[in-house]
């Protein structure tokens, strides 16, 4: 049964808002009048609190389904910060945090479950779903289940699945970036019943500029920016090397700044981050893997340094800049080489049919698997060592295994950093006694007073932190709790960075393989489509370049934003009509004994047509004459 308590009591009690953002009522109003529904919400509208509040207003349990596991810790401690009950399960969770998880999701009553769309490939998983009180489904970056989306991903086909398990329980849908095509895909693959409903506002961002700087010295014209610039910045490379190399530059130049990509240590990319947040940092040179679920207000320009493959990546990037209303700027820089980079990463994203079936053949060869066998099998994935024991080139090597993925042959589960855990497994007296040297005594000592609640579940910890706080060396306290969970005093989980390989079928032999056209062909002309979009935003200038993303989006009566620089370069080439008036009255009386159309012309240059349109009104209300000859002549004497 719903809660007896009405949206808007619901965001008030649990959030401290008074009212809803734009977008975010009318989504919750649909969601709790039972209807399927896609919202289409842009960057930082709120979206967690458009499905947390009919969450908890249906009572019983919401699914939210998410690629973002990086995000779902973080989304679940929010949630218990407000005495919310969730929970989630993701691929890296040990048998022991699943087994606990299960526990609180069928005895503590939860309210919310986070799961990763790979887990709807557990048949037992989705059994168990049917006896929970399932009220309400949430997809989270829903465009990643159309095909047509920039981001596809098969797993996420398996929502077919979870709509069978709660055939009642309405769908809410949310993304920040979809165009028509895709926004109807979702709406077909969620088998969206006849009363459903697309919710949607302007992707327009009226306070944010957008400019597109033609330079080959990239550098330079990022120093430019940011030295007439005020407030917080990000810029986005497309290379981890390259974004180390651009803030050691600015540094150089006395701009603080700091580098981020995927390839940090969790402890270095969670502290960078809140140097940035809280303003110790000003720049953010960064890789696409910055900037998800980054909800930082002031954010004055966010540049692109290299340009992103689409122009929904773009639109999502830019978007982080001015959240909270001000005027601010997302400044896209052009050099000669990028549209031909941008074409050859289309031609690098789809390698020949033969070489994805010899990766096929070679990632079995590599996990021991024999012809028939590997069915549901689940394998960490050396992904560097198998590129270098087979002499393969990375790029191609990686497009392979996504199209392998997109052809539900394997499933690759790209390299992802899960953060050490730690639990103690002993009560508070036999803690005291297990700590019997003095490093454990140490730790443990920093332990639980850095990070409440290890009696109660798992705990992520920084060993950086334990060490700096023991007075030890990190290799000293990974070496103490390895011995301590031995022991069976705590259970404790390092980090780890590997990458996984899952067998949904079992192995093919190699001559066998079927690509089909849809996940070849069809997505490489997707693909290519979307880089041409993005080519023609950024070396056209025809016209506005919001006008055009807005049309690309599906908003064909978007008009001309006035602060692009097409619009700003327009602005600059129409002429001050007043200003000419005065300066033909002064031709005139320079010229009274009349002039020729040709020195006209000569005099006012590429204003000639406004000149000569005043001129025209003065000849109309008889203040000029024009003779026989073509010879134009004051009617009046200048006394």
């Amino acid at each position: 049964m719903p809660t007896y308590m009405d949206p808007q009591q619901i965001l008030k009690r649990y959030w401290g808002f008074d009212t809803f953002r734009p977008l975010q009522k009318e989504i919750v109003e649909s969601a709790i009048a039972g209807r399927d529904t896609l919202g289409l919400m842009p960057t930082g509208g709120g979206k967690s609190i458009a499905f947390q509040v009919p969450g908890l207003w249906y009572g019983g349990l919401t699914i939210v389904v998410t690629p973002l596991v990086s995000l779902m810790k973080d989304q679940v401690d929010n949630l218990r910060r407000r005495r919310i009950k969730a929970v989630y399960f993701h691929s890296a969770m040990t048998s022991r945090e699943i087994r606990m998880a299960w526990d609180r999701l069928t005895n503590d009553g939860c309210n919310f479950l986070y799961i990763a769309p790979e887990r709807l490939n557990n048949l037992r998983f989705l059994e168990e779903m049917r006896h929970l009180p399932i009220k309400l489904l949430v997809v989270d970056e829903a465009h990643c289940i159309s095909q047509w989306g920039y981001d596809f991903r098969p797993s996420y086909l398996g929502l077919r699945k979870l709509r069978r398990v709660a055939p009642h329980a309405p769908v809410l849908a949310l993304t920040a970036t979809a165009t028509p095509s895709v926004a109807e895909d979702i709406c077909r693959e969620l088998e969206f019943k006849s009363q459903s409903a697309v919710i949607r506002d302007s992707f327009a961002r009226d306070n944010i500029s957008y400019i597109v700087r033609p330079t080959d010295l990239k550098i330079n014209e990022c120093l430019h920016i940011l030295n007439r610039t005020q407030g917080s910045a990000i810029i986005y490379v497309r290379s981890r090397k390259r974004s180390r190399q651009i803030a050691e530059s600015l540094l150089s130049e006395g701009i603080s700044s700091i580098w981020y990509h995927a390839g940090l240590p969790f402890e270095v990319k969670e502290e960078r981050q809140n140097s940035w947040k809280s303003g110790n940092i000003r720049v953010m040179v960064a890789t696409n893997a910055f900037g998800m679920g980054i909800d930082k207000p002031d954010v004055r320009v966010v540049i692109h340094y290299d340009h992103p493959p689409s122009l929904e990546e773009y639109y999502q990037e830019a978007g982080r800049a001015g959240r909270d209303g001000i005027p601010s700027y997302a400044v896209l820089l052009r050099g000669r080489r990028d549209k031909a980079i941008l074409r050859r990463h289309v031609t690098e994203a789809f390698p020949s049919r033969d070489f994805i079936a010899k990766i096929y053949e070679r990632v079995c060869i590599f996990l021991g698997l024999e012809i028939g066998g590997g069915y549901g099998l689940l394998r960490e994935f050396d992904f560097q060592k198998f590129c270098t024991v087979f002499k393969l080139d990375d790029t191609r090597c990686e497009a392979a295994l996504r199209i392998l993925t997109r052809a539900g042959l394997i499933e690759y589960i790209e390299e992802k950093e899960t953060r050490s855990r730690l639990m103690i497994l002993v009560d508070r007296d036999e803690l005291y006694h297990a700590a019997t040297d003095r490093n454990a005594e140490k730790i443990l000592t920093a332990a639980l007073r850095d990070y409440p609640g290890l009696f109660a579940e798992y705990v992520f910890i920084f060993e950086s932190k334990l060490a700096s706080d023991a007075m030890l060396s990190e290799p000293e306290v990974c070496e103490t709790l390895i011995s301590l969970s031995r022991q069976g005093v705590v259970s404790y989980i390092p980090r780890t960075r590997t990458p996984y390989i899952y067998f949904p079928t079992a192995r093919e032999e190699t001559e066998h393989i079927i690509i089909p056209k849809s996940v070849y062909e069809t997505r490489q002309k997707v693909m290519a489509s979307r880089t041409e979009a993005m080519i023609d935003y950024s070396y056209s200038s025809s016209s506005c370049r919001v006008s055009r993303m807005l049309s690309y989006f599906g908003e064909t009566n978007a008009c001309d934003c006035g602060k692009c620089d097409v619009c700003r370069d327009l602005k600059r080439k129409v002429p001050d009509t007043k200003l000419i008036s005065v300066r033909v009255e002064e031709y005139l009386q320079l010229h009274p004994q009349g002039f020729s159309l040709a020195m006209f012309s000569l005099t006012f240059g590429t204003v000639t047509p406004e000149a000569f349109r005043h001129l025209q009104h003065l000849l109309d209300n008889g203040i000029v004459r024009v003779d026989e000859t073509g010879y134009y002549t004051p009617t009046y004497t200048d006394k």
